[in-house]
């Protein structure tokens, strides 16, 4: 047998055996019909992915069979979305329809499979990836299992996305914490969530990831052992009083220690709550928030409590369905611990979140969790005037992780994000209230309308019928569905003016015997707009001063510009240009740009991130055809990629020596007084002979904060500078800074 056909043979045993796998995943109930149509989707797709590979070289169909998995094991979705997932990439890579799909599978498969599948390539956009995610989500509102298979999609792409080249690994990671990380929160898919930005950041921040990963593999022994010491008396206290539960203990994710690592200035050693304890009672749905509290009070019997760490999610469910109870309490050998508290139904929507759902919804007296932020999605999908980004960039403000709640005159709850404002409340309630709000009162005080709600506070909204928006009012909201509707209001007012300033402005061009269509575009050139509506809108407004018209000689219908204006415009053009600077690039690092030498680009470091050689980086194409070259870490990059992914290029140091970078370090220790500038001084200068180019030193109450800017020539120089700083007496952290 050839070595072929013993490839063939064994990578068809792969596929029948990643089938037969999905098929034993499937936990919701399935009749013959179901079972017909799966297999007959399987065959489908193993037809048409028939000569596929992936970037890996291993055969297209193992990854539709494996998102088919996800959906079926990790989410719990049923028959309609196996069958999609298996389904959701044959319209885009192969030769069939979509008319195919909806007469093999029903119009049902066919709608969801149209929703996984991308724009025409062609399709003209700013933002390609902002245009299909708005795809996907127009699709949200009509069935939810458009995103959840796409979420499904984009997992199983992060997990193999080993085969990448660097920058397209760059762009996706940047995507999916920028929209994708969000919206499985929005959608209560914690575990997705987690790994989605544990994912991320392995790409984004490997030496980080494999630090944070080694020491949680380090200390996993010890950790368990303290577990099971931390829940022995509690376990004892719950069989008492006769409870029937489970405890389990997981340590955080990666991202999340990272995050507190960042956020409090703190080693590694330092974090105690590195793990959570859950306790999940098996309770009627009738008893379920007496028992959690009852536990509660069992486990701050047994363990001091703090109370300030308390979060009560079951009294108020989270908008995104989540119930459980919170606390935080000071364990054996004086650590914090986290206890979360919940019912086994509380569970499941917590780890399947919006599909879990679905198989409660309507056992609860409470209001649908879902349904307002729908109503909220729907409304920005109505507003078709927007571009891609900024639908995206409003959709994403309803993915927020924290929230407030506050309430009507009446009294009913409404939950807001965290930093929302009077004038967001005021859109909430009704689209005309935010258009019409002029005053507002939140616990009965006259507040302004961007001031910001807190937790309880109770909201009045008054209005006045000749209330317009304006731009202002923009800087004042944070919801997508305020700025959504401003925009339009304000947009549908300029087109008013507009129309009235157009008119105007014709009849003027008519008395000096001149055409409005043939010299429009020449007069907003003179008058300094961007646009033809922003001149009309002008006009309108009486900003424009039309007796300017009379300077103008008319030919013909044209106007021509006065004699001085036309004389300067002859005399530049009769102007040398300036000489090309010789030392524009000098300094400047080499750098190779997808593949070839940046040279020929136009290329800058960027200020924002402030990258040095041997720093991960990417190259971004800015709008004036310019390259900057970002650090992957850069706080901007997130948003550059997610937005503008086929704008980003590879890029590379080339070997050079000479060339210098500023890198700025934030140093924190004891104030032991006059004596640390000359150490910190000391240690860079003499120890390790860089160039001090600024130094800014503050002390108050036993504690100092400096900046430091250095000049080294690549990052080995920066990460010896922070150790050899670290490694001094009383100096309690050295971090990076991305800018000064």
């Amino acid at each position: 047998m050839s070595e072929t056909l013993v490839i063939a043979k064994e990578e068809k045993q792969i596929i029948q055996r990643a089938y037969r796998e999905l098929l034993k995943s499937i936990k919701t109930p399935m009749d013959d019909q179901d079972k017909e149509d799966i297999r007959k989707a399987y065959n489908l797709a193993v037809e048409a992915h028939a000569r596929q590979r992936r970037k890996s070289g291993e055969p297209y169909i193992l990854h539709p069979i494996a998102v088919a998995r996800i959906c079926a094991e990790e989410i719990g979705l049923g028959p309609t979305a196996i069958i999609a997932a298996l389904l959701h990439d044959v319209v885009e890579d192969t030769e069939y329809s979509l008319e195919d799909i909806r007469q093999r599978f029903g119009e049902r498969i066919g709608m969801i499979v149209d929703g996984l599948t991308k724009l025409d390539s062609a399709y003209n956009s700013e933002s390609p990836q902002a245009e299909n995610f708005r795809k996907v989500l127009s699709t949200l509102v009509k069935d939810v299992r458009v995103v959840l298979i796409k979420m499904a999609d984009r997992l199983h792409n992060m997990r193999t996305l080993g085969a990448m080249p660097r920058h397209r690994q760059l762009a996706i990671a940047a995507e999916t914490n920028y929209i994708y990380a969000p919206l499985a929160h929005r959608l209560g898919l914690y575990n997705m969530k987690t790994e989605f930005q544990d994912l991320c950041m392995k790409i984004t921040d490997p030496e980080s990831y494999q630090e944070i990963k080694q020491k949680l593999q380090e200390t996993k022994a010890s950790r368990n052992t303290y577990i099971e010491r931390f829940i022995i008396p509690i376990k004892e206290e719950l069989e008492a009083a006769g409870l029937a539960y489970r405890i389990t203990g997981r340590p955080k994710s990666i991202h999340s220690i990272w995050n507190k690592i960042k956020s409090k200035d703190v080693s590694f050693e330092e974090i105690f709550d590195l793990f959570a304890v859950r306790i999940i009672l098996d309770v009627p749905r009738k008893m379920e928030k007496a028992s959690c509290w009852q536990v509660y009070s069992i486990v701050t019997d047994v363990y001091r409590p703090i109370p300030e760490r308390l979060k009560d999610w079951v009294t108020t469910p989270k908008s995104n369905g989540y119930e459980s109870l919170h606390t935080t309490v000071i364990g054996p050998d004086g650590r914090f611990v986290e206890v979360q508290i919940r019912s086994e139904r509380m569970d499941e929507i917590a780890e399947r979140g919006f599909a879990a759902h679905w198989k409660y919804k309507g056992m609860s007296d409470q209001p649908d969790v879902y349904e307002s932020w729908l109503d909220n999605i729907r409304e920005i999908l109505e507003n078709q005037e927007s571009d891609a980004i900024e639908f995206l960039n409003d959709f994403k403000t309803n993915l927020f992780h924290e929230e407030i709640y506050v309430y009507t005159p009446k009294g009913d709850m409404r939950i807001l994000p965290k930093g929302a404002t009077a004038l967001d409340f005021a859109f909430m309630i009704h689209t005309d209230l935010g258009l019409r709000c002029a005053a507002v009162k939140v616990n009965n005080r006259l507040v302004p309308m961007g001031y910001k709600l807190m937790n309880g506070d109770q909201v009045s909204i008054q209005t006045n019928k000749n209330q317009k928006p304006n731009e202002a009012w923009l800087k004042m909201v944070v919801t997508g569905k305020a700025r959504s509707k401003i925009r339009t209001a304000i947009r549908e007012e300029r087109q008013q003016q507009s129309s009235i300033g157009k008119e105007i402005l014709e009849r003027k061009l008519q008395h000096v015997k001149a055409d409005l269509e043939l010299n429009a575009d020449m007069l907003v050139k003179h008058y300094g707009y961007r646009s033809r509506l922003d001149l009309y809108s002008a006009v309108a407004a009486e900003e424009v001063n039309l007796q300017d018209l009379k300077k103008f000689r008319v030919d013909n219908n044209r106007l021509l510009p006065p004699e001085t204006e036309a004389a300067q415009v002859q005399d530049k053009a009769k102007m040398p240009e300036a000489a090309p600077d010789p030392n524009r690039k000098t300094g400047l690092p080499r750098l190779i740009i997808n593949g070839e030498p940046a040279d020929q680009y136009e290329y800058t470091m960027a200020n924002c991130c402030n990258p040095v050689m041997g720093d991960d980086v990417f190259a971004f194409l800015s709008t004036n055809g310019g390259v900057r070259i970002h650090r992957s870490t850069c706080p901007n990059a997130v948003n550059l990629m997610a937005n503008y992914g086929y704008r980003v290029m590879r890029a590379e140091w080339a070997q050079q020596a000479g060339s210098s970078f500023r890198v700025d370090l934030q140093i924190t220790g004891i104030d032991s007084g006059p004596g640390v500038i000359e150490r910190l001084s000391q240690k860079i200068s003499s120890n390790l002979g860089l160039d001090i180019r600024s130094f800014s030193i503050e002390g108050k109450e036993g504690y100092f904060e400096g900046k430091i800017s250095l000049i080294v020539h690549n990052k080995d120089q920066v990460v010896l500078a922070i150790r050899a700083l670290k490694s001094l007496e009383g100096i309690s952290s050295v971090v990076r800074l991305d800018s000064a």
